[in-house]
């Protein structure tokens, strides 16, 4: 299954909150649907306060979240 960073911005409060996370998925959709539950259950936000930046594939080893690094095979 391959990695990928999304990068954006939600709305909390008054202010926009800048993130960065890395997602294992199948493909760039499922991706994007990842990170807008996640954000959406984590911190009760709306998907239409959410706005995604940029959505890169990574490699192997580009790969530093632990739980992303095994869930794509690449754990030990």
């Amino acid at each position: 299954m391959p990695a990928f960073k999304i990068s954006g911005t939600f709305r909390m409060g008054e202010f926009w909150q800048r993130f960065t996370k890395e997602i294992a998925a199948k493909d760039e959709n499922d991706a994007r649907d990842a990170i807008l539950s996640d954000l959406g259950s984590k911190h009760r936000i709306r998907r239409s306060l959410v706005r995604v930046k940029t959505i890169v594939a990574l490699k192997p080893e580009e790969i530093t979240d632990e739980v992303v690094r095994h869930k794509t095979g690449g754990g030990k």
